[in-house]
Formats: structure tokens, C-alpha cells, sequence
């Protein structure tokens, strides 16, 4: 066995703006990226570097990982003694992964550097002062042979969750099933698909492997819901139906939620994405003259209505600065997007991400703003998708910013808070399957059902401090059309719906005044001996 130690690690904390770092850079997805207008409503999940923990779990030597360390927990490990530690960042973050390596060179200049993520599409002459070793691609492939370990024939799955929040309480328990990597559609703007060079990964082959993984974490938590990251899950449909059989079988229904396109899922009826445990998928809807093949199949307007009347929660992405949109042109893809009611929206700004076609397009075009064209460093920093880093047709960058803020608050305003959509599109897919023949879709309206029951307490909040008058009656209404299927609240609930009003408004006091906003350390070892036992204990593993 190798016996090289390695430290595999996230960048450090505090991140955020007021720590100097681009807007929506954190820890946070949802909170950040989709759900950031709706304040003290906003669900709230730190998003892990997932990765080296998958990358841990299939190398031989013994590994730490750790998530979000202070710059004090960071030298604590690093004077544990490690033989190579392991960077895990993105462009936006490069300036963070710098503050890391100089940490690395000073405490443990023996150690070998490996950076790795989304942030090593930057040229060598970026990275190579701060690492000895470059990871493009695929890691575990990467890590065995510079580790010296021979390939693995199929790779093990780690156990990895994360925990979502509503009003500061834990209210599920997410497992992160890793199914794929890269994105066969190729759009011009996507690290994901040309960081793989347009390629899919399968990481589990079948939907026997998926259903594996699944069971593993059930295991460990009965009630867990799932997240499949791989981009298009759906379009592989002898896989997603083989995955659909086995959760049929088993018996048990499940709640997932995946990537995918208008394209994959106009090859499925909803029942079938329902009996397989799909409750919650995220659609790039980007813009309507976009031409991105990935919106052929089905109509938006159809895709959409079809998913909700069957209790499929909708996250709709659209992209913010397309040449061909005008003030005017935005407007009305806004307003077509709110039409189809989506339960949560992402709106980001049309940049080029080093290493994509949009990159190299704007290169050879000279429309990168002249500021950043001046400036690398201070383009990578700005590159999270909420500033415009391209010159654009009729547009300035303030236009297309100030675009982007207000098509946040319109969603907000005007559909409301998106923990509520989400209990209306439960209660249409209860409506729609507590009577099916099918057994496995009555019990997921069973679930459904139960799901809403547990929310009881959050309406209070809603329609006392929703954004608008209408948010607040629209809050109302769904509570009484759920009290008509479901009963009303008990006392106990009722008790509950003051306590949540009060977790409600601490939520926005800590928001508002940047308190415990920051996630503590995650430290997990792998293969790492306790002390007091000999070395010899490593062989025996």
C-alpha cells in the first residue's frame, strides 16, 4: 500500500462579499444562486466540495477532507504532517486557493500541491507558482497514478449528505448520489459540458448501481431524499427506466431531484419520472432564441403545466444578456418564464467561462469589457455570474445587472416565497395520485401528504410576513385548500406555527446583520489510524 498522507481540501472561511469576493461566492447554492431576493425565506444548504470526499473514498492512502477551515483549523491539520495536500476551487475562487498554497508553502513546505476543480481550466502560468501537480479531468484516475495505485475497475460510492434548512431548522436530510460527470448538450457558456470536452462520464453505470447507492443511504436515514448529480440523468432512458424498475419493485417511493433538459424529459410521461422517485428537476430554460438544442422536444408551456399537476417541483434557470436580447426582449421572456409558475428561478448573467466556446469567441471578437481585458485576475474574481463581463449590442453593464436584480424580486413578488410554490405543487400531486391504480404513485401522494402535514407550521410566517399583500393572500388560500384535504392544525401545530413565526424573524435578524453565516469545519479521515495504534494497522486495512 501507499502510505502517502494527503490532505484534501475546500478554501478557507469567511467567504462573501464583505470578506472581498464576487457576488453569490460562498457556501451556499440555493441561497445564493436561486433563492437570494427572498431573504428570511430563502431554504438554506451549505453546498460542500462534494468531490474530494468521492476522490477519498476511492484512493488507497490514508486522506483527510476538510470543508470551509479557518485559517487556524487550515494550519492545525497542516501541521499533522502531509505528504501532499489537495486544493479543490473554482475561478471565482482562485484568489482564495492562493491564500491556501502560501499556507501550504509556509507550514508544510515538504508537502506537494495538487489543485484541482473548475478553476484549473485557467493557463498553466496562472496555477503553476502555486501547485506541483494539476488535476484536469477526471480525479480518481488522476490521484492512483500519481499516487502510484493501479486503476480501479469500478469506483465506490461514498455516503455524503447534506442538510437543508428552513426558518434556522433542519427539515430533510439530502443524499448526493454521483451518477455522471460532464454534459453531452455542449452549450457555448457551460464549464461542466467542455471542462469533459462534451463528454458524459457514467460513474454509476446502470440504474441497479444508482439504486445501490440509494439503499446505502437509506441505511442510514429512512426518510432520506436524494440529489443526483450528473447533467442529463434523464437522457440515458434504458438507465433512468432500469432505475425506475428497481424503485418499483423495492416498493418504497422516493424523493429526488435531478438535472435535466427539455429534450430529456419530453421522453418521459410525468407518472414515469414519479414512479422512479423524481419530485423536483431543474430545467435550463436560458432564453427563447437561445437555439440550444437542449430545448428541443415538448413546449416549455406543456413541460411545465404537465410536472406541476403531477407534484414535480420546477427550478427554471434563464440567462440574463444574450446579444439578442433587448431591455424589451428581456422583459418578455421574464414575464413568459413567471407565466409557466416555476417553483424556484435562477437568473444569471450570459458570461465566458475559461475553456468554453463563449470564451474563445469573445477572444477572437475583442468584446471582453476593457477593464477586465487589462486585468486576468480581476476577471477571474468577477466571473460568478452577476456581472457583466462582455461588451454587449445595446446594453451597458449596468443595464444588464440592474436586469438581473429585477427579475429576483419580480419572481418574489411575484409568485411569492418559493418554500409555499412548492407545497402547492405537493398538493397537485396528491390531488392528482392519492386514487391511482398504481401502488407506488398512491404512496408517493402518501408522502405528499405527509410532506404538507409537516409544513403546517410554516404558513403562519407566510402570511404575516410575506413579501406583498397578494404573496401573503396567495399563502392563505393554500393553507385552506390543504386544511380541506388534510384537516386542520391541532393544537400542537398551532403552537408550532408561533414558534416558526419566531425562527422566522430570527432568520431575518441573522441575515440582515451577518450572523453564524458561516458553516463549521467538516473534517472527515479516511484510512487515517487512531491514535496509540501501531503502524502496523494500516497494512491490516
Amino acid at each position: 500500500m501507499n502510505e502517502s498522507r494527503l490532505l484534501l481540501t475546500s478554501v478557507m472561511k469567511p467567504l462573501g462579499t464583505a470578506y472581498g469576493d464576487a457576488d453569490s461566492v460562498g457556501y451556499e447554492l440555493l441561497h445564493a444562486q436561486v433563492t437570494r431576493a427572498q431573504g428570511l425565506f430563502s431554504p438554506r444548504a451549505v453546498h460542500k466540495q462534494f468531490s474530494l470526499d468521492y476522490l477519498a473514498e476511492n484512493i488507497d492512502s490514508p486522506t483527510v477532507v476538510l470543508h470551509y477551515p479557518s485559517k487556524k483549523e487550515f494550519i492545525r491539520e497542516l501541521k499533522k504532517g502531509y505528504d501532499y495536500v489537495g486544493i479543490s476551487f473554482i475561478v471565482v475562487t482562485y484568489h482564495r486557493m492562493q491564500e491556501v498554497a502560501a499556507l501550504v508553502r509556509e507550514h508544510a513546505p515538504k508537502a506537494k500541491i495538487i489543485l484541482g476543480g473548475y478553476g484549473t481550466v485557467l493557463p498553466d502560468e496562472a496555477l503553476q507558482p502555486y501547485g506541483d501537480h494539476i488535476c484536469r479531468g477526471e480525479g480518481v484516475e488522476f490521484l492512483r497514478g500519481l499516487l502510484g495505485q493501479p486503476p480501479l475497475a469500478k469506483h465506490k460510492h461514498p455516503v455524503i449528505e447534506s442538510r437543508l434548512k428552513v426558518f434556522s431548522k433542519t427539515v430533510s436530510y439530502t443524499g448526493m448520489i454521483f451518477a455522471g460527470l460532464g454534459c453531452p448538450n455542449g452549450c457555448d457558456f457551460c464549464s461542466t459540458s467542455h471542462f469533459f470536452r462534451r463528454k458524459h462520464l457514467r460513474l454509476l453505470s446502470t440504474g441497479a448501481d444508482v439504486y445501490e447507492v440509494v439503499l446505502r443511504h437509506l441505511a442510514v436515514s429512512p426518510d432520506a431524499q436524494f440529489t443526483i448529480l450528473d447533467e442529463e440523468f434523464l437522457l440515458n432512458k434504458q438507465r433512468a427506466l432500469e432505475f425506475r424498475d428497481k424503485v418499483v419493485a423495492g416498493g418504497k417511493p422516493l424523493s429526488i431531484f435531478v438535472f435535466a433538459s427539455m429534450k430529456a424529459l419530453s421522453l418521459y410521461e410525468p407518472s414515469e419520472l414519479l414512479a422512479m422517485g423524481v419530485d423536483g428537476v431543474w430545467i435550463g430554460f436560458e432564453g427563447e432564441r437561445s437555439g440550444y438544442e437542449k430545448r428541443v422536444g415538448k413546449s416549455p408551456e406543456k413541460i411545465f403545466r404537465r410536472l406541476h399537476a403531477n407534484g414535480i417541483t420546477v427550478l427554471a434557470s434563464m440567462i440574463v444578456g444574450f446579444d439578442y436580447q433587448t431591455p424589451e426582449i428581456l422583459d418578455q421572456e421574464l414575464d413568459h418564464l413567471l407565466n409557466l409558475r416555476p417553483d424556484l428561478c435562477q437568473f444569471m448573467i450570459y458570461n465566458p467561462n475559461p475553456g468554453t466556446p463563449l470564451y474563445e469567441r469573445v477572444l477572437e471578437n475583442g468584446t471582453l469589457r476593457e477593464h477586465y481585458a487589462a486585468d486576468p485576475k480581476k476577471y477571474w474574481h468577477d466571473a460568478s455570474g452577476f456581472k457583466s463581463l462582455t461588451k454587449h449590442p445595446v446594453m451597458s453593464a449596468g443595464e444588464i445587472e440592474g436586469a438581473q436584480r429585477r427579475c429576483f424580486r419580480t419572481d418574489f413578488n411575484r409568485l411569492g416565497p418559493s418554500i409555499y410554490r412548492v407545497l402547492e405543487t405537493m398538493l397537485e400531486g396528491y390531488l392528482a395520485h392519492k386514487d391511482s391504480p398504481e401502488p407506488i404513485l398512491r404512496k408517493k401522494a402518501a408522502c405528499f401528504a405527509a410532506e404538507l402535514r409537516k409544513a403546517y407550521p410554516t404558513f403562519l410566517a407566510g402570511e404575516w410576513l410575506g413579501p406583498n399583500a397578494g404573496a401573503r393572500r396567495r399563502v392563505s388560500a393554500l393553507r385552506e385548500r390543504v386544511f380541506a384535504q388534510l384537516g386542520a392544525a391541532c393544537v400542537s401545530e398551532r403552537l408550532l406555527s408561533v414558534a416558526a413565526l419566531g425562527a422566522a424573524v430570527w432568520t431575518g435578524v441573522k441575515l440582515r446583520l451577518n450572523l453564524f453565516q458561516h458553516p463549521e469545519l467538516t473534517r472527515t479521515a479516511y484510512r487515517m489510524p487512531p491514535k496509540g495504534f501501531m503502524p502496523s494497522w494500516l497494512n491490516e486495512k
